[in-house]
């Protein structure tokens, strides 16, 4: 007899669970039995569920769980003169002063200026990195700004409402006025998911405020908090999820966005056609088939040509006394009256 092949991602789900650091297998259980786990979008309530680690996607209460023991999560709290990159070929600073103690391959989420310090999360998840630092995803961070001058009240509409840059309107998704205020500096927090490059400093440079120093302090659903400049620290299990679950969102939106594109890209489509079509005049048969409604071509409605034979027979010359019966230009002779034969009188 053949054994069947064990899958090494397939484990029992409360297992999984407890090994992702969500609660005790026993408390798992409850959560379970409780329907406040879902795996691949549907309610799971029996104990014992096998699962993929690997491929199977397990919530709880709405959180996505990261299974994958192995995958890693770390924020760091980059210093400034820092570059933003595990290996910078002009030998300045880069982040491998805090990664050399890993035998894992981490890369950085995204990117921060030399100049600015603060949150940066690194990890092994490759794809997650890819997909949380790519602009079109829009991730909320939330930035600390000292800025040159007070910044008044006028300036932080006009920072809401958008400025114009180089590269486009932007406007900031919340700003507000921190205390601390001088005649001299401001503290402002501004939030926004841009990603565009040195974004920040361009914004509050455009409305007279250059920035003297930035600090970010939040990337999502994660805080710096008290994390000191130069130290590292990993994720907790929730921390990780809620990340995780981020990512998903921003992919479902994205998703939900491209379909009403294409929506509303079918009914344009379907309007100028509908408006073609219309008493604004009629259109030939070669612009219908531009657009995707070929009509009839009007010469294939046309009677077939008959062949040579078939060809109906047409008159003699006048006074040659063709009938319409005679074949082509030969007229059949007129059957002569016979003399009508008469007696004698008697």
């Amino acid at each position: 007899m053949s054994e069947r092949l064990v899958d090494p991602g397939e484990q029992r789900l409360q297992k999984a669970l407890a090994a992702a650091g969500i609660a005790s297998r026993r408390a798992c259980e409850t959560l379970i039995t409780r329907g406040r786990v879902r795996v691949n979008g549907k309610t799971v309530y029996e104990l014992g569920t096998k699962i993929n680690t690997e491929r199977d996607e397990v919530r709880v209460d709405g959180v996505i769980v990261q299974l994958d023991v192995a995958k890693r999560y770390f924020v760091l709290n980059k210093p400034t003169g820092v570059v933003s990159t595990m290996r910078d070929e002009q030998g300045r600073p880069d982040l491998r002063e805090f990664t050399a103690d890993f035998a894992e391959r981490l890369y950085n989420v995204g990117r921060l200026d030399t100049d600015t310090s603060g949150l940066l999360i690194l990890t092994n998840d490759g794809e997650l990195a890819h997909k949380l630092a790519h602009p079109k995803f829009g991730v909320q961070k939330t930035y600390i700004a000292k800025v040159r001058g007070r910044v008044s009240g006028a300036v932080v509409q006009r920072l809401r409402d958008g400025v114009e840059l180089e590269d486009g309107p932007i406007a900031a998704d919340a700003v507000k006025v921190l205390p601390g205020a001088t005649n001299r500096s401001s503290l402002v927090e501004i939030t926004l998911h841009s990603g565009r490059n040195r974004i920040v400093r361009r914004m509050l440079a455009k409305v007279g405020h250059p920035v003297e120093e930035l600090v970010r302090r939040q990337f999502g659903p994660l805080h710096l908090g008290t994390l000191g400049s130069g130290h590292l620290r990993e994720l907790s299990a929730a921390e990780r999820n809620a990340l995780l679950t981020a990512a998903a969102q921003q992919t479902q939106e994205e998703r939900g966005q491209k379909r009403r594109r294409q929506s509303q890209r079918g009914q344009q489509t379907q309007h100028s056609q509908r408006a073609g079509s219309g008493s604004g005049g009629q259109r030939s048969w070669h612009d219908a088939g531009r657009d995707g409604l070929r009509q009839a071509d009007p010469r294939k409605n046309r009677a077939p040509k008959p062949r040579h034979r078939d060809r109906p027979v047409t008159a003699g010359r006048p006074g040659d006394g063709a009938g319409a019966t005679g074949l082509r230009g030969i007229a059949k002779p007129k059957p002569q009256a016979k003399p009508v034969k008469r007696g004698r009188k008697r």
